[in-house]
């Protein structure tokens, strides 16, 4: 599994479309023990609590490092990226606006923000004074994120031991997504949107839970006996609750990504679960004999 530095790297390489974007490296900085290694020339870390920026040397050593972040402000680690991206990009159109004498940095944080952005020569990045991973909290706190609308298995359903189950959900904006909400603050406006990307279905008869990266296929009576193609399970055994019902439990894992508007290679993601909880009725098919 890529460690969360590299996977930020990559989405960050994906976001500046091409460009190859180095991962930044395990351990630790020589210059600076709180910023971690880095592959790439200049890094350096910015804090709201930040004073006068530093100035940039010229030997691509680390240049200002602001101290840790106040209670509650994400650190970030800037790190001058090497090549510097097309001229397409568009954080180096935000630089040749502002007179072309720069650098595009590569941003991290560990409130899970990413993304490029401009730095004037001369300056040292500082955490900007709104900070969008909690516009974007914002933003994703009006939404109404519910728990899976299971279809199936139904309250009212009757199953068989023995037999293949199929489970989906319906998608609903409220319970499957996507759904996007905006919030602004000092001038600052961030989009964020929100989507199931898995189910988990703890089938509440002790077996591992059935991990669906779709909502499931709907059951059709051509399909007979056979086995969901995509989310399904087969129970071995009954219950042993009174009621003669295993409690099945379904969380949804909903991604939300977000992007701060008119720049929107400063992004970031983090991931929610939502709960629906639901009785199964599993009975032995019975018998007739003749």
């Amino acid at each position: 599994m890529l460690s969360r530095a590299a996977a930020i790297a990559a989405g960050t390489a994906a976001l500046l479309g091409g460009l190859t974007v180095p991962a930044a490296a395990d351990g630790h900085s020589s210059a600076d023990p709180d910023c971690g290694g880095s592959t790439v020339v200049v890094t350096v870390c910015a804090a709201a609590t930040s004073s006068t920026p530093g100035s940039f040397g010229g030997s691509g050593t680390p240049a200002a490092h602001h101290g840790q972040s106040g209670s509650g402000t994400p650190k970030c680690t800037y790190s001058k990226l090497n090549p510097q991206p097309p001229a397409n990009n568009l954080a180096m159109q935000d630089g040749k606006r502002r007179g072309g004498k720069g650098a595009v940095y590569q941003v991290w944080c560990d409130s899970g923000r990413f993304g490029v952005v401009w730095v004037p020569d001369g300056a040292a990045p500082v955490q900007p004074a709104v900070d969008p991973q909690m516009l974007a909290r914002r933003a994703a706190d009006s939404m109404t994120l519910r728990g899976p609308d299971i279809a199936s298995p139904r309250a009212a359903g009757r199953y068989l031991v023995g037999m293949p189950m199929w489970m989906w959900v319906d998608q609903t904006p409220t319970t499957y997504g996507p759904q996007s909400a905006r919030a602004t603050t000092g001038g600052v406006t961030v989009t964020a949107t929100a989507k199931v990307s898995s189910v988990s279905w703890n089938m509440g008869d002790r077996t591992s839970p059935v991990v669906c990266t779709g909502p499931g296929t709907p059951y059709t009576a051509s399909a007979g006996k056979a086995a969901s193609p995509d989310c399904g399970h087969l129970y071995a055994t009954t219950p042993s609750t009174p009621d003669g019902r295993f409690p099945l439990t379904a969380t949804s894992t909903w991604t939300i990504t977000w992007h701060v508007d008119g720049n929107e290679t400063d992004a970031g993601q983090w991931t929610e679960t939502r709960t629906s909880n639901l009785g199964v009725h599993v009975s032995e098919a019975q018998v007739v004999n003749q």
